[in-house]
C-alpha cells in the first residue's frame, strides 16, 4: 500500500499513543496530554522502538482503491497475512511467536485506525499569489 509521509506520521503516531496508554504509570491519564507532556526526543524513543514492527507491515499491505474523503480498509486476514510475512525471519518459538503475531496485528490496525482520511487530490486549491 503507498501511503503519504502524512498518513504513515498519523499511523505512528497512533500505535505509539495505543502503547502509551497501556503503560501502568499513564493509565488514568489521557493519552493526548501525555504525548503533548513529552519531549521531542521521548516521542523519538517511543516511534522509533516501533517503527521496525510497524512500518515495513504498512508498506506491505496490499493495495487498494481508497476513494477521496475514506480512510484505507483491510481484512484481519490481509493485515495478519502481511504480519506474517515480515516475522518469517524472526526465531522464536511456537507459543512465543503466536504471541508476537497476534500483538503485531493489534499494533497495526491501531496504527490503521489513526490514518486520517484521504484527501481529494482535485480539490486541491492554490492561493493565486503562488
Amino acid at each position: 500500500m503507498r501511503f503519504t509521509e502524512h498518513e504513515m506520521t498519523r499511523a505512528m503516531e497512533a500505535a505509539a499513543k495505543s502503547v502509551l496508554a497501556l503503560r501502568r504509570a499513564n493509565r488514568r491519564r489521557d493519552v493526548e496530554v501525555v504525548w503533548a507532556e513529552m519531549t521531542r526526543y521521548q516521542r523519538y524513543q517511543v516511534l522509533d522502538s516501533l517503527g521496525d514492527q510497524v512500518l515495513p507491515v504498512l508498506v506491505a499491505l496490499p493495495d487498494v482503491e481508497v476513494a477521496a474523503g475514506t480512510r484505507p480498509t483491510f481484512t484481519d486476514a490481509q493485515v495478519t497475512a502481511a504480519v506474517q510475512e515480515q516475522m518469517a525471519a524472526e526465531g522464536g518459538g511456537r507459543l512465543r511467536r503466536a504471541v508476537v503475531l497476534r500483538a503485531r496485528v493489534a499494533l497495526v490496525q491501531a496504527a490503521l485506525a489513526g490514518v486520517p482520511p484521504r484527501q481529494d487530490p482535485d480539490a486541491l486549491v492554490v492561493p493565486d499569489h503562488l
